[in-house]
Parts: C-alpha cells; structure tokens; sequence
C-alpha cells in the first residue's frame, strides 16, 4: 500500500494486497508503518498478521567478506525464540540461506506456521525451483546449483515440515520483525555480539 494510505487509513487492512490485485504471481507482504499488514497473496482469508510467524534475514559487510544472519519466532506479538549467527568470511546469498535453514528449524512440525525472508532468490528457490533442481540432480538449467550444501539442508527441512509456507516480505520495510532479524543478522557488526 501507498504509505500516504496507510497514514490516512491507520490499522485497515486491504481484503486484496496491490500485487494480487495487478496481476502479481508474487506471494509478498507489506506492513505498514504501525505493524499492520497489508493482505499477503494465499494467506487465510486475504489476511496478514505480521505479529505471527518466523522472520529471517541474512547480511554481509562486501560481498564476500564478514556475515550473518538472524532467525526470530514470534506469536502474537512475543518473541518465542531466535537465533543468529556469524562466519568471518561469507557471501549474503549464504547467510539468507543460514537464517532459513534457523527458521526452518524452529517452525513447529505439527502446525501451520509462515516463515518469510526478505530474499526473493531463498523463497523462489524453495517455492519454484528446488524441487527441478533436486529432480535433475541438483543441478540448475543453467550451470550448478550455488551453496548446493544449504539449498539442501534447507529444502530437507521444507519436505519435512510441509506445513511451514515460504513467503516473501519486502526488506528494510516497515515490518517490526523483519527489522527484528535483520538487527539478528548484523549484531557482529556493530560489536554487539
């Protein structure tokens, strides 16, 4: 949503969010400046509750160079467990893998459960690609499959937790959470690890 909409309507929530609405194949979300979502493609009831769900990130200082990356679950608002981590010399593709392989990890087995990244090339690789990948050997049309090790470990852990949706969620937005794990993701570099 347009942020001058959000100001004016503060708390609505759109039945349909602006890429459903256009067309947009796109599974994404938008939250609004005070935390309420705007509606995300297949969720229950065109709803998004951006106080439920576990919020990933990856981050590298250069590309590569230093990195890590953060995982936090939250329900209702609380935060129920996180995670982070940090490797001294990395890749950012790397650590967005990192914080959805934690996130995985945490998502409950036996119940519905959403797990967002902000990395549209994570979400399409579990959601579109992997299963081809893993189909053809793991390998891509076009060459090899890039940190093969954590594609697998994390398309192992989607299959086992069928439950657990892979959605997308804008970056750097204004999602509490997301803002949340990206803190995570980049406490090294502040010294605060």
């Amino acid at each position: 949503m347009p942020e001058a909409a959000l100001r004016r309507y503060p708390g609505w929530i759109p039945k349909i969010c602006r890429g459903c609405r256009d067309g947009g194949r796109e599974e994404s979300a938008t939250p609004s400046e005070a935390g309420v979502g705007a509606a995300a493609a297949g969720t229950p009831g065109g709803q998004f509750d951006p106080q439920t769900g576990i919020f990933t990130d990856g981050a590298c200082s250069g590309n590569p160079g230093p990195g890590g990356w953060g995982a936090v679950y939250v329900r209702d608002g609380r935060v129920v467990d996180e995670r982070q981590g940090y490797e001294a010399a990395t890749t950012n593709n790397r650590m967005e893998w990192m914080g959805m392989i934690a996130g995985l990890e945490m998502a409950p087995s036996d119940e519905p459960m959403t797990v967002y990244s902000d990395s549209q090339y994570v979400v399409r690789s579990l959601n579109e690609w992997a299963e081809g990948w893993e189909a053809r050997g793991w390998k891509r049309k076009g060459g090899p499959v890039e940190n093969l090790d954590l594609v697998q470990r994390a398309w192992e852990l989607k299959r086992r937790k069928p439950k657990a949706r892979i959605v997308w969620l804008r970056g750097h937005s204004t999602s509490r959470w997301n803002a949340y794990a990206d803190r995570l993701a980049t406490a090294h570099l502040r010294g605060e690890r």
